[in-house]
């Protein structure tokens, strides 16, 4: 008997722990089966082990939820607290989030990394400002273009139907004022969109192509870095501040961990991805070169433009501008030949400098 009522008074307490419990509900359209799901499941956790269960990371994929549009709502009336989004998603909470992804920045892997180490911080300090909690951003390389007809330069371009996600005026004054016609959808609608002649074109990173099974809806991808793309997870701060210190310091810690785990990884899943894709008989084309500079010298006018319109920063943009020139500079003197350093002795080695190994993004 009082072994029952000790089994009794400890499944009360459980169930009144469970209650007390604070939870933390947000969305992704991103797949169940994903590696993304694995990792964030396995944070979700470790984050209720390490509270104690006195914080519960409840996270719902493959865009049950809706899609951001949709998540945002929820997250507004209090159904969801946050969610996995790309810099699009919260353009009119905070629109420097789409600064590393402006078309036509950025042309290697190398280039965009330096960048973030000057400035994520500064972002994700102005994103929580703004009213949302950030843990980080994952790199998820460059978007290409993925279509049903070859795209070597500007010429291929005109008057191609091409996918622009939901609200990203940045998108869809680059894909205009290339003479694209913009269609705009929400993620879960570009499949369809794609079978039913709707859209010629996407640009998005190999990997996602692959992920979303885009690829079987096309016939060709050109190696041209359109921009940078890149995930977050974002908490509402006044939900994140239902936390008390300590947890959220653990919740910090924890997905902070995450985050880097999927940045890491991002540029061998994308070359993986390519590879993949390939194999599947994707054929690859090479850009024009001499139309790849035209169109950067167009696009980066595009992006000026917008910048002076309040749809970002233009003082961060003309820093994020400085940090990348400075990369430049720094690279091509580490680039020039240097003179070789040697003896006059016969008997004693000529030593010259080994030129970098270039990064195997710079042809992307």
């Amino acid at each position: 008997m009082r072994r029952l009522v000790l089994l009794t008074i400890l499944m009360s307490l459980a169930l009144i722990d469970a209650a007390n419990a604070v939870q933390i509900k947000i969305a992704t359209a991103l797949p169940e089966n994903s590696q993304f799901m694995i990792d964030m499941r396995a944070g979700a956790a470790a984050i209720k082990e390490q509270t104690d269960g006195r914080v519960i990371l409840k996270i719902y994929g493959g865009g049950s939820q809706g899609n951001d549009k949709k998540v945002l709502q929820k997250i507004q009336i209090g159904q969801l607290h946050g969610g996995a989004f790309t810099p699009s998603t919260l353009q009119d909470k905070y629109g420097n989030l789409n600064l590393y992804g402006l078309p036509f920045v950025f042309k290697s892997a190398d280039e965009i990394t330096y960048v973030r180490t000057k400035m994520d911080a500064k972002i994700i300090k102005g994103l929580e400002d703004a009213g949302f909690v950030s843990f980080g951003f994952s790199g998820a390389s460059f978007a290409i273009l993925f279509s049903q007809t070859p795209v070597h330069g500007i010429s291929d371009l005109k008057g191609k139907k091409v996918w622009v996600p939901e609200g990203d005026p940045i998108s869809y004054a680059a894909m205009k004022d290339l003479g694209l016609a913009p269609v705009t959808l929400p993620l879960t609608d570009v499949m369809t969109g794609l079978q039913t002649g709707l859209l010629d074109i996407v640009a998005v990173p190999p990997v996602t192509a692959l992920l979303l099974q885009w690829y079987t809806k096309v016939k060709y991808m050109t190696k041209m870095p359109i921009l940078y793309t890149m995930g977050y997870m974002a908490i509402q701060k006044k939900s994140f501040d239902r936390l008390s210190e300590s947890d959220q310091k653990i919740f910090r810690n924890v997905m902070e961990a995450v985050y880097k785990k999927f940045d890491k990884a991002s540029w061998k899943e994308d070359a993986d991805a390519t590879s993949a894709l390939e194999n599947k008989k994707i054929e690859v084309v090479q850009p024009n070169e001499i139309e790849m500079a035209e169109i950067r010298e167009l696009i980066m006018k595009t992006n000026r433009r917008l910048g002076e319109e309040g749809i970002f920063s233009i003082g961060l943009f003309d820093e994020m501008l400085q940090h990348l020139a400075d990369f430049r500079a720094q690279k091509q003197r580490a680039d020039e030949p240097q003179a070789c350093t040697g003896s006059d002795d016969p008997t004693v080695a000529t030593v010259c400098p080994v030129e970098p190994a270039a990064s195997p993004f710079d042809s992307v």
